[in-house]
């Protein structure tokens, strides 16, 4: 009988890597000027944790412009009350 092995030494599995889309982009052209409309919760509600926070651009795949707009968007909809500055 074969002594089993340390989690240490057990295989990986090979997982190929997905490339994340920009949620503000349209059709793949991101709009002129850049803007994120900070009435829209839903989009922006997508963009944010469950603890009020909002996502890095590692996870949602936005660009750096993209993150820009939306960090703006969030925080104008947290000023005018649309959004919590916390998760319930």
């Amino acid at each position: 009988m074969k002594p089993a092995r340390s989690p240490r030494f057990q295989k990986r599995k090979v997982t190929k890597k997905v490339a994340k889309r920009d949620p503000i982009c349209i059709d793949g052209e991101r709009p002129r000027p850049m803007f994120v409309d900070y009435k829209d919760l839903d989009m922006l509600s997508k963009l944010t944790n469950r603890h009020g926070r909002i996502v890095s651009r590692r996870k949602t795949g936005c660009q750096a412009t993209s993150q820009h707009a939306v960090s703006k968007a969030v925080k104008r909809a947290r000023f005018m009350a649309l959004m919590p500055y916390v998760g319930s």
